[in-house]
This record gives structure tokens, sequence and C-alpha cells, in this order.
């Protein structure tokens, strides 16, 4: 076992000692936050969309690669997009 620094050692101490006690709205907290990721994660919209034949084929070879269904695929390449982190990269060449 790894040995502890002299701030880890104090922190044990007071774990052990029983000086950490769980906030008296955790429960209320907890609830708020499981709501919260419940909404985040629900899927209430529909969207039809039309791409060509080429597009599709490419997004479900690369939701395959991915090893998710080619909607969720779509949906995550979306979320990241508006959101902000979609990151580009070049695409290995086919020669």
């Amino acid at each position: 076992m790894k040995k502890l620094d002299r701030d880890e050692a104090r922190l044990l101490a007071s774990v052990e000692r029983g000086d950490w006690k769980r906030p008296t709205t955790a429960a209320k907290d907890l609830a708020r936050f499981q709501a919260a990721a419940r909404a985040t994660v629900r899927k209430d919209k529909r969207v039809n969309i039309r791409i060509t034949a080429r597009d599709l084929s490419h997004l479900q070879k690369a939701a395959v690669e991915e090893g998710i269904p080619y909607q969720t695929f779509i949906s995550s390449i979306l979320h990241k997009y508006i959101t902000g982190r979609l990151v580009e990269r070049p695409r290995p060449s086919s020669a």
C-alpha cells in the first residue's frame, strides 16, 4: 500500500474520527441531480431529414466502427456540434 503524505494522513484521520457528515440536503440534491441527468439524455423530439444515400452509407459504416446504432451516432455528432465539442480530424486517404 502506498504511504500517505501528511495531508492525506490528516484527511484519513478526520474521516475515521467521523468528522465528515452527510449534508442534510443530500437526498434532495441526489433527486435533483438524477432528474437533471434524465432530462439531459431523454430524446423526446423526432426529426426527419433527407440526405444522400452515399452520406447515409458512410454514416452507417462509421456507426458500425463505433459500435452504436447509426441514429445514435448522428444524434451524437449533432450534439457535439451544437456544444462546440465536435473536433474535425483529417480522414485517412484511401490510396
